[in-house]
C-alpha cells in the first residue's frame, strides 16, 4: 500500500456516527486491511467492482472476488468463490456490492467464519443499520455507503488533482 495508516489495538472505541464518517476513523479502518473479499464483484470491465478491484489491487491491497455466478472462473488474477466459506484463508474486510437486503446474509455469513474480519465495508447506496449493529457488537468496524476505492484515493490526495473534492471543477490542471 502506499500510505501506513495508524491502526487501532481494537476496532472500535466509541460509537460510529453512520452519517459521516471521520477521516481519522476512515484511515484507522484501511489501517487494518492487507485482504479484501469484494462480494458482488464482476468480471465485466465496465461495472463498478471490477474498477474498484483493480484500483485497490494497484495499491497493494489483495482482493478476492465473491460471486456464484462467476466461481471458479479468475477475475483480475484472482480465482473467485462461490461463498466467503469458501475462501481458503482469512480476509480483513468484506467490501459488499450488493443490495443493502442482501447486506444483512453477508455479514451473517462473515461473522460465521472461522477468524473474522475486521472490517465490514458496504458500497455506496448499501446501508443495513441491523447489519451493522450485528457486526459492531462482535467487534468489528463498519463503513456503509462509502467505496474504500474512492475514500483511499481521497484520503491520500489522488481526487483533487481532477477538481474532485476540492470545491474547484477546471479544465486545467492545477500547478503543483
Amino acid at each position: 500500500m502506499d500510505t501506513a495508516y495508524p491502526a487501532s489495538d481494537h476496532p472500535v472505541s466509541e460509537p460510529v456516527n453512520h452519517d459521516s464518517y471521520t477521516d481519522e476513523y476512515l484511515r484507522a479502518t484501511l489501517a487494518l486491511v492487507k485482504t479484501i473479499a469484494i462480494v458482488g464483484a464482476s468480471a465485466k470491465e465496465m461495472r463498478p467492482s471490477y474498477f474498484a478491484m483493480k484500483y485497490l489491487q494497484g495499491k497493494g491491497f489483495r482482493v478476492i472476488p465473491v460471486n456464484p455466478g462467476v466461481a471458479p472462473q479468475p477475475i483480475l488474477g484472482e480465482p473467485a468463490y462461490p461463498r466467503l466459506a469458501d475462501i481458503p484463508q482469512p480476509v480483513d474486510m468484506v467490501d459488499i456490492f450488493r443490495n443493502s437486503e442482501a447486506a444483512g446474509h453477508i455479514v451473517d455469513e462473515a461473522l460465521a467464519l472461522p477468524n473474522r474480519p475486521k472490517v465490514i465495508w458496504m458500497q455506496f447506496n448499501v446501508r443495513n443499520d441491523e447489519a451493522a449493529a450485528k457486526a459492531e457488537a462482535a467487534g468489528i468496524r463498519v463503513v456503509m455507503n462509502r467505496c474504500p476505492k474512492v475514500e483511499y484515493a481521497r484520503l491520500n490526495g489522488e481526487l483533487s488533482w481532477q477538481g474532485i473534492d476540492s470545491r474547484v471543477i477546471s479544465s486545467k490542471r492545477r500547478k503543483l
